[in-house]
C-alpha cells in the first residue's frame, strides 16, 4: 500500500461528504456560515473522520451509515482549533497554512463560528440517527462523541492545559491533559465506528485501546514537531508551546525519549488489531505514519 496516496484519497473522499452537511452561505446569519466554512475548508489530514470510517469497516460495517458521524467529528475538531487559536488561549495567527479564523472574521465571529460548528455537529448526527433503521446505534455513537468532547474529555484537558501554563507539572498531569484534550476524541472515533458496525465487546475494546495509544502518540509527536518542525510544512506557528510556557513531553523527557515513548505506544496500538483480517492494513500503516509524519 502507498499509504500517503491512500490517506490523500480518503481525505478527499471525506471532504466531499462533509460538504453535504454544511450550510449555504446565505441569509442574515451568512457571516457565521462563511466563518464556519472558512476553517472547515482549510484542509488538514481529516484523520478523525477517516478513523471512524476505518473502525466501521474493520468491525464489519458495509454501508455508509458512518458518513454523518465522520462529518460531525471534523466539525467538532475544527471548532476546537478555532477556539484554541483565540488570543485568550494560544493566540495563534496561522492554522493549516491560512490566517486563523479570528484574524479574518474577528474574535466575536470566531467564537460564534466555533459554537456553531459544535452545535451543528450534534444537529447533524442526531438528525441522521432518528431517521436511521438503527437509531439506537446512532444514539449510542452520539453519546460517545458528546462525552469525548465534553467536561470529562476534551474540555477537561483544555482546562488543565490552560491552568498549567507557566508551571512545571509532572507526567501524571501531562498525561491527563493529553489523554483528554487530544486522545479522547480519537478514542471516540474508534468507538463510534465500532458501535455503528454493531461490533462485539471484544472488538469494541480493541478499538478503544488502539485509539488511546495512537491518540497519545499523536500528541507526543505534535509536541516534538512544535520544536523541530518546519512552519511552512506544518501550516501553523512553531514554538508556541515554549512561548506559552507549556509543559510538554519533550520539555520533561527530552526529544529522544519522547520519540521512544511515541514508538512504544504505536507498537502497543498495532498489537490491538493484529488479529483482525486484512482490513487492518490501513490502521497498521496509520500507526507508523503517526511517528513518521512531518506535519
Amino acid at each position: 500500500m502507498d499509504f500517503v496516496s491512500e490517506l490523500k484519497s480518503k481525505s478527499k473522499f471525506i471532504e466531499e461528504k462533509i460538504k453535504r452537511y454544511m450550510p449555504k452561505e446565505e441569509g442574515y446569519q451568512k457571516t457565521v456560515f462563511e466563518a464556519m466554512n472558512y476553517s472547515l475548508d482549510a484542509g488538514g489530514k481529516r484523520l478523525r473522520p477517516i478513523l471512524i470510517m476505518e473502525a466501521y469497516k474493520i468491525c464489519g460495517g458495509k454501508d455508509d451509515m458512518y458518513i454523518p458521524f465522520s462529518a460531525a467529528i471534523e466539525m467538532i475538531h475544527t471548532y476546537s482549533l478555532i477556539h484554541d487559536d483565540l488570543p485568550a488561549l494560544d493566540n495563534d495567527d496561522l492554522r493549516r497554512g491560512k490566517a486563523t479564523n479570528h484574524k479574518v472574521f474577528g474574535e466575536a465571529m470566531a467564537i460564534l463560528a466555533g459554537d456553531a460548528l459544535l452545535s451543528h455537529a450534534f444537529e447533524t448526527i442526531l438528525g441522521e440517527s432518528v431517521k436511521s433503521i438503527y437509531p439506537e446505534r446512532g444514539l449510542k455513537a452520539s453519546y460517545e462523541i458528546s462525552k469525548a468532547a465534553g467536561i470529562y474529555g476534551m474540555i477537561a484537558g483544555q482546562v488543565v492545559d490552560v491552568e498549567s501554563e507557566g508551571m512545571k507539572i509532572d507526567k501524571d498531569k501531562l498525561d491527563f491533559i493529553h489523554k483528554n484534550k487530544t486522545a479522547a476524541m480519537i478514542v471516540a472515533c474508534m468507538r463510534v465506528g465500532a458501535i455503528l458496525a454493531n461490533a462485539s465487546e471484544e472488538k469494541l475494546q480493541a478499538m478503544t485501546v488502539y485509539g488511546q495509544k495512537i491518540g497519545l502518540a499523536f500528541q507526543i509527536v505534535d509536541d516534538i514537531l512544535d520544536i523541530v518542525g518546519d512552519e511552512a510544512t506544518l501550516g501553523k506557528n512553531v514554538g508556541s508551546d515554549i512561548e506559552n510556557e507549556k509543559s510538554t513531553y519533550p520539555s520533561i523527557f527530552g526529544i529522544e525519549k519522547s520519540w521512544e515513548m511515541a514508538q512504544e505506544l504505536v507498537e502497543d496500538a498495532k498489537m490491538q488489531i493484529k488479529d483482525f483480517d486484512e482490513s487492518n492494513e490501513f490502521l497498521l500503516n496509520l500507526s507508523e505514519y503517526i511517528v513518521r509524519r512531518k506535519y
